[in-house]
């Protein structure tokens, strides 16, 4: 285990069933806390994760187990959540049932100092908003000298269910993260997407690639072109990688450039697989 980390992620793994739309079904590793560090990694970032660890580990956990420095707390295999998923082309996915396990039991309390001691902290998306906002008061509470940078992530139901909390959030984190759905849920139209000054905001746009939007501009970086198997994690893909060429000192428009690439090698196949080479 590393002493210490250059990005560390709060949240959790999951069992995933995917449906993919060549009618075969798949059970993988998945979870937005596990696509982020992972894609971090790949990305050359020594990455750490905060969340629930299992043991013993599940067999499809053990990979990212070898390559993330994962702090506890322990649960038992049983904790961990499991999705199932539906995925339907061109992005289009529904959540067909999600059980998140030993989450509840994942609290903001004794935060561990390699955490609050990282160059960039990512809130990846929890099961609700309420639960995201705590975390991130408590890393503010917890910070006595210099704040690392704070990144959150968020997803649909959050964005649609309850506005108010995610724009918390959005107001209090340095760097944010959505897709193109999320922030039409959020501003109105992706067109009206910005930030507050020295903040910023990436959009993940699927086939039409992405935005970096910041208080004076917005760019749109184009996608990489490839045959998607399963869209599951890509966008969580893109903010591992946008992320680790942030903390390397890449200016956000060539992070988001190199995180369109890993997006799309990872839909090219099934779960987290691309993520895994090496």
């Amino acid at each position: 285990m590393l002493d210490s980390v250059d990005i560390c992620v709060i949240g959790t793994t999951s069992l995933d069933t995917l449906h993919l739309t060549n009618q075969t079904t798949a059970h993988v590793a998945g979870g937005a806390g596990l696509y982020t560090a992972l894609a971090a990694h790949q990305a050359q970032a020594n990455v750490g994760l905060f969340g629930p660890r299992p043991t013993p580990m599940p067999e499809p956990l053990q990979p990212f187990a070898e390559r993330v420095t994962w702090l506890g707390p322990l649960i038992s295999p049983d904790g961990v959540a499991r999705l199932e998923i539906a995925h339907y082309g061109g992005g289009k996915a529904e959540l067909l049932t999600a059980s998140w396990g030993a989450e509840s039991e994942f609290l903001p309390l004794n935060i561990p100092s390699m955490v609050t001691e990282s160059s960039i902290i990512h809130l990846a998306a929890l099961s609700t908003a309420e639960r995201q906002l705590d975390f991130l008061l408590a890393l503010l509470d917890n910070s006595d000298d210099e704040i690392p940078f704070l990144s959150v992530g968020t997803y649909g139901r959050l964005v649609h269910e309850n506005r108010e909390r995610v724009a918390q959030l959005f107001e209090l984190a340095d760097i944010f993260f959505m897709n193109n759905n999320e922030a039409t849920g959020f501003f109105g139209s992706v067109d009206q997407a910005t930030t507050r000054p020295e903040a910023l905001l990436f959009v993940t746009l699927g086939e039409q690639g992405a935005l970096v939007v910041t208080h004076e501009q917005t760019t749109h970086i184009p996608a990489i072109a490839t045959t998607e198997i399963d869209p599951t994690g890509a966008g969580d893909t893109f903010c591992g990688v946008t992320l680790a060429g942030l903390y390397q000192g890449l200016d956000p428009v060539s992070s988001a450039q190199q995180a369109v690439v890993m997006a799309a090698q990872t839909v090219s196949g099934i779960g987290p697989a691309r993520l895994l080479v090496g």
